[in-house]
């Protein structure tokens, strides 16, 4: 080593000595303190207070016990012991630290020769010229870089592992949230298009059976109003077929009375002519032999009489001669008991 080296392994020692002794000094004074201060010894002691004339002093004794003299002297040792031990720690972390700063000073003045050889040659000085100790650190260190660099590429290979971990755990949590979104919203698209569905067909049925309703009411009206113009229809009818009847039986009934009370005429009929030609043709022979003529419609054609005569007897004589005329050409006639229109 060269004298620069020499000094600060020096300037290390003395500095490394210099820290213990401050720390032995230390703890020495935290035991001191700790002995003094101690809480039933400090209660113990009082202060010595000047006596006024005549009075005497009492001196108050150090412990109240054994016992408790006991304890204090135990707290005390394990005071001491808890002193001991954290010096020896510091003592420990000390060495540690003086181990390093050796091993730092070491390095920097095996980086300092090399720079220096480096700067007297010209070129690279190589490991041969530096010290065993120090390249044996150099491949410490080297190892140690090696070792944390693996580490640091290992933990941050599982920090992207873990990452995308992460992130494939956050894309199937957001996708089954979305999916999940999805299901419930078209569960509630499904149960209102159910709604307004079942509220359709409800408003449909309403408005069948309303329609039915109508129809079966208007059917109803319908029917009640045929069967009220069928009850009167048959209302009427019977009106009228009872007034006919009533006109027909006043007839009947004048008929009667004027067959039996009324004026009486004999008439000869000697034809039904179909028309009123053939009735006026046989009316002409007849006026033109002298007989007076008379024409009745009836429902079945014109009835063509002759007369009237005041009784029967000249009735059937004058059809006895019409009959016997063969240029009338009339073999059938018959005598009735006529009334005219205007009489009945």
């Amino acid at each position: 080593m060269n004298s620069t080296q020499r000094w600060m392994g020096g300037v290390v020692l003395l500095g490394g000595g210099v820290l213990l002794a401050a720390l032995l000094l230390k703890g020495k004074d935290e035991i001191d303190q700790n002995e003094f201060k101690t809480p039933e010894r400090a209660s113990q002691v009082e202060q010595q207070k000047p006596a006024t004339t005549g009075e005497m002093v009492q001196l108050q004794p150090l412990t109240v016990d054994v016992e408790t003299e006991k304890r204090l002297l135990e707290e005390q040792r394990r005071a001491r012991e808890k002193a001991v031990a954290e010096q020896e720690v510091r003592a420990a972390e000390f060495l540690v630290m003086q181990q390093q700063a050796e091993a730092e000073a070491a390095r920097k003045a095996a980086e300092e020769y090399a720079a220096l050889n480096a700067h007297r040659t010209g070129a690279q000085q190589s490991s041969d010229n530096i010290p065993p100790e120090l390249i044996e650190d150099e491949k410490v260190k080297q190892k140690r870089l090696a070792e944390e660099k693996l580490s640091a590429e290992k933990k941050l290979q599982q920090q992207k592992v873990q990452q995308q971990t992460d992130a494939d755990k956050k894309i199937a949590e957001d996708k089954r949230k979305a999916e999940a979104e999805k299901k419930l919203a078209e569960k509630k698209v499904a149960e209102k298009k159910a709604a307004e569905d079942k509220v359709q067909q409800a408003a449909e049925v309403k408005a069948q059976q309303q329609a039915e309703e109508k129809r079966k009411g208007a059917e109803k009206q319908e029917a009640a109003r045929k069967e009220a113009e069928k009850k009167e229809a048959e209302k009427k009818q019977a009106q009228t077929k009872h007034e006919a009847d009533l006109k027909k039986k006043a007839e009947a009934e004048k008929a009667r009375d004027l067959l039996e009370n009324g004026d009486k005429q004999w008439m000869v009929q000697v034809a039904l002519a179909a028309n009123e030609a053939n009735a006026d043709a046989v009316a002409s022979k007849l006026r033109a032999k002298g007989y007076k003529v008379t024409k009745s419609p009836t429902s079945k054609g014109i009835r063509i009489m002759v007369g009237p005569a005041k009784n029967r007897e000249i009735a059937d004589s004058a059809r006895k001669k019409i009959t016997s005329d063969t240029s009338l050409g009339m073999k059938s006639a018959w005598v009735i008991d006529w009334v005219p229109l205007e009489k009945r």
